[in-house]
């Protein structure tokens, strides 16, 4: 091999370290070093594959309720003309589908229960076509019809007021009607026609589902107030909002999905930055175990140091030599990790129940958690900058041993030789 020499004295004292008896403890160490990199890259993987896992099942899960981007009047009023303003959102071709919808906040009440509750009146034959939840409840949104007064609730609503199909439940608009007795709020007793269990508690224990005429009736809105879109792709969300609001002009309002769970996004992306922050300690700390390594190799090899030194060797070699045998530790060791990290995210709704069934606990209980397997999502926009790190760390680790091998002098390492 035409490698110059600092890489195959490298190699060759990073291979003898590990085959030979002689420096049986600067083996160990190195081993060490080089498992806890392994270790450390793989839980950094996993971690974040698993958070990356459930960011995507809340999203998911969100997305088959809400609409990836909404419209409203600037003014806050009604949009009688809400078609001239869906013909406008389709032209732009990342839209594939449009529905007026009439967003309001109310009280729910049952007998003596009471929640708090956010109405949204919506046209079902238009609503299959942006939300999930609406195309796979066909049957059931049909039976909401302008007069009929009926309702769909979440699921966990359902339980709390102690609710089902064809019972009846008492609506309170925010804004009453002035009467001779004084303002007296508005009620309106409606019959639920359906329960849907988006797998959001969110929306589940807070969202009513109502006709848009028997929304804007009770509500005294004229109308809908807002067009909803579905887009080819939502992760392009905010993007298409942007091109949106500069066609469609200061007259209408944009918001897409990414804006109104802004905070719930800004958590997650604080809690994924922390946890990497909090992990990469872990791969620094086992990296930096290559500098007591390399400090013993160091001392370990003064002779072979000093015996280079006379035949020619610069301190710059010297120091390449030991550089090469930390950085293929680190190699090593980041590639182990990326191999142990990557089959456990992508095999862990194997090794999961594996786990579970051989201990006999449940990691995500389903009366605690709505996802009852415990998600993954590797993404090369995580892995990529793990093993960069890693590697980066590793290279790092070896400055300082290095550059003592190569500031030893002939005369003094080969005295008592």
């Amino acid at each position: 091999m035409n490698l110059p020499f600092e890489w195959r004295v490298g190699w060759r004292y990073t291979r003898a370290s590990r085959t030979t008896r002689r420096n049986g403890f600067i083996s160990f160490i190195s081993g060490v070093s080089v498992l806890g990199i392994t270790l450390g890259v793989a839980a950094l993987i996993i971690v974040l594959s698993v958070m990356n896992g459930f960011q995507k099942e809340v999203r998911d899960r969100m997305l088959s309720v809400v609409a990836h981007v909404e419209l409203f009047d600037a003014r806050g009023g009604a949009l009688p003309d809400w078609h001239v303003l869906a013909d406008k959102a389709r032209r732009n071709p990342a839209v594939v589908g449009v529905a007026p919808f009439l967003p309001a906040q109310a009280l729910i009440a049952r007998g003596d229960d009471m929640r708090g509750a956010l109405v949204r009146g919506i046209v079902p034959s238009e609503e299959v076509a942006v939300t999930p939840l609406a195309a796979s409840m066909k049957d059931t949104f049909a039976r909401l019809h302008g007069g009929g007064w009926g309702v769909i609730i979440g699921i966990e609503m359902a339980r709390s007021l102690g609710v089902r199909e064809g019972d009846v439940l008492t609506v309170v608009a925010p804004s009453g009607q002035m009467t001779p007795a004084g303002v007296v709020p508005r009620l309106k007793q409606v019959t639920i026609v359906g329960i849907f269990n988006a797998g959001h508690y969110e929306y589940d224990s807070g969202l009513v589902l109502m006709h848009a005429d028997d929304a804007a009736k009770l509500f005294r809105t004229g109308g809908v107030t807002g067009v909803q879109l579905k887009l080819k792709d939502a992760q392009l969300a905010r993007s298409i909002g942007n091109e949106l609001a500069d066609s469609l002009g200061p007259d209408v309002i944009v918001r897409d999905w990414t804006r109104t769970n802004r905070n719930w996004f800004d958590a997650v992306q604080v809690e994924k930055r922390m946890m990497f922050i909090i992990l990469t300690l872990i791969v620094a700390v086992a990296a930096f175990n290559l500098v007591s390594t390399l400090v013993m190799t160091v001392t370990d090899k003064r002779a072979d140091i000093a015996i280079l030194r006379t035949l020619g060797a610069s301190p710059r070699s010297i120091m390449a030599i030991f550089m090469v045998q930390g950085a293929l530790s680190g190699v090593m060791g980041t590639l182990g990790g990326l191999g142990l990290g990557l089959l456990v995210a992508f095999n862990l709704d194997v090794i999961v129940p594996f786990i579970e069934h051989l201990l006999g606990v449940r990691c995500l209980p389903g009366s605690i958690s709505l996802i009852s397997q415990m998600p993954s999502d590797p993404q090369w926009g995580d892995i990529i900058p793990i093993a960069l790190i890693s590697l980066v760390l590793s290279l790092a680790a070896t400055l300082y041993p290095s550059w003592r091998a190569s500031r030893v002098q002939p005369a003094e390492a080969l005295r008592y030789e």
